[in-house]
């Protein structure tokens, strides 16, 4: 369960001996990153230059795994770290829903490696965990990773406005989704194109 494994990905969670590979990454892709993501706390160490910030960062990851309610992966293409895909905020009862969110090194970006790697998680998701729905909300002007979503065909449910805040700004999203039912109707078809 603790890895997940594609045709040139593998998902895996983070440990704090990745903290040297992430930091690099991090630091490498500030400019890339930090415009799709929310703001810093301020006084809150910071994650990419404190590795004990990380170390608490992976503890945190693992009670979530450990509560089942968020299970969060580090992305690695050919045994490299090449960014993150998580989901979070986990909800059982009757709406058996997560949301999903990811990143990835630019150097790695349009290799359809982030697509991949959604396809090995909704597979877990689905067959596995045996949630009924996972979404992703993307801010409208983030092309790229609308992008994704269109090579894997998510269904767009809409912008939702103000819905998350980025960089210190209210964001609109648009949110994309994909239930059980039709994973279980283009399962074939996604593992055929991305895993098998």
């Amino acid at each position: 369960m603790s890895t997940l494994f594609g045709r040139r990905v593998l998902l895996r969670p983070l440990t704090v001996d990745d903290f040297p590979a992430w930091q690099e990454v991090r630091r490498r892709n500030h400019d890339w990153l930090t415009k799709w993501e929310p703001e810093r706390v301020p006084g809150v160490p910071d994650v990419v230059e404190d590795r004990d910030a990380f170390a608490v960062r992976c503890s945190a990851r693992q009670r979530e795994r450990q509560l089942g309610n968020g299970f969060g992966y580090g992305l690695f293409v050919h045994g490299d770290f090449a960014g993150e895909i998580n989901l979070s905020s986990v909800q059982r009862g009757p709406f058996q829903s997560a949301y999903v969110g990811y990143w990835v090194d630019e150097k790695h970006a349009g290799n359809g490696y982030v697509a991949e790697g959604l396809v090995v998680l909704a597979r877990w998701v689905f067959e596995e965990l045996n949630l009924h729905r996972i979404q992703i909300a993307i801010i409208p002007r983030n092309h790229n990773s609308r992008r994704v979503m269109e090579k894997l065909g998510l269904r767009d449910e809409g912008t939702a406005l103000r819905y998350l805040e980025i960089n210190g700004v209210w964001e609109d999203h648009v949110r994309y989704a994909i239930t059980a039912e039709e994973w279980c109707e283009r399962r074939e078809e996604l593992l055929a194109a991305w895993i098998d």
